[in-house]
């Protein structure tokens, strides 16, 4: 129904994304098993949960960037926005609640990391994702991209780089690297949510079709080519229409439809993160209210 059936298993479930992907689930529980009993073995042991967390992030990266949804994505913007959703949103924070501490410390301890510090800044990390995410949201901006291989995969790859740094503010790993109370990154997530919120009210209430990538089959043609194999514009003599062939509803409704779905997205995400935030917090005050009442063998 989606189209899919006519494209090959290479082009659907890329091999090579697959085969990096399972590599480096492999040097995790490595890292995770062997090489921590050697190298840390003090270090707690890595739980259940975290592996859960890491296979599930790698999961998702892999269906986004490298399995069916990254080829329907370029037939569907709403797939596409699915696509942002799972790889900036949902995947960095499994990923950094999933890597054990140790870990962290042992890449990024080393004096070299130092002189990039103050790129970790929180104010700068929070800017510095939305305003890439936004931009790119920009018609201009995300045709370019979308049809420049080498730019879109460059762009893509700071996006997920500046995600990592954005989510290292909420979810940090490495307690002694927390540069946030509970409280200020309550207020952290709040004005994440807020940053992006024009970016999707812009997609969610524009009249009209504002990419060339869903609406133009020659542009359409062009950003396929880099999903499958041949000459793309063999897609526009084989499939009449070019992306309203695989399109299931009305090129504008698709468009308003991802912006709902990466609002909708980024809500759930960030209220769950936002509950899980607020309730450790309490935990600790309370926790921290308990300590400080007097031993009732004291006081008798």
């Amino acid at each position: 129904m989606l189209g899919l059936q006519y494209f090959s298993f290479e082009e659907l479930w890329s091999p090579w994304v697959f085969f990096m992907m399972t590599a480096l689930v492999i040097l995790y529980f490595y890292l995770a098993g062997p090489w921590k009993e050697k190298h840390a073995p003090t270090e707690p042991r890595v739980t259940v949960l975290q592996k859960i967390l890491f296979v599930s992030g790698m999961v998702l990266y892999y269906l986004a960037q490298g399995g069916p949804l990254e080829l329907l994505g370029h037939m569907m913007f709403t797939f596409h926005m699915v696509n942002m959703s799972l790889s900036y949103l949902i995947v960095p924070p499994l990923l950094l609640l999933g890597i054990p501490a140790y870990i962290w410390r042992y890449v990024f301890a080393r004096p070299f990391w130092r002189r990039f510090s103050s790129l970790m800044n929180p104010i700068f990390t929070l800017v510095l994702f939305n305003m890439l995410f936004s931009v790119y949201h920009v018609p201009a901006v995300h045709d370019y991209v979308m049809t420049h291989f080498t730019i879109h995969r460059i762009y893509y790859l700071v996006l997920l780089a500046t995600s990592f740094m954005m989510w290292f503010q909420i979810t940090c790993p490495v307690p002694e690297w927390n540069r946030l109370t509970d409280v200020r990154k309550m207020a952290y997530i709040f004005a994440s949510g807020m940053l992006l919120t024009p970016a999707c009210a812009l997609i969610i209430f524009a009249s009209h079709p504002m990419y060339a990538t869903y609406n133009d089959p020659e542009v359409w043609a062009q950003a396929m080519g880099y999903c499958v194999a041949g000459d793309p514009s063999v897609l526009l003599s084989s499939y009449d229409g070019g992306p309203t062939f695989f399109n299931l509803m009305g090129v504008t409704e698709d468009q308003q439809l991802g912006g709902i779905v990466m609002k909708l997205v980024q809500e759930v995400m960030y209220g769950a993160i936002l509950a899980y935030v607020f309730f450790h917090w309490y935990k600790k005050e309370h926790a921290d209210s308990d300590d400080e009442l007097p031993d009732s063998g004291a006081l008798s």
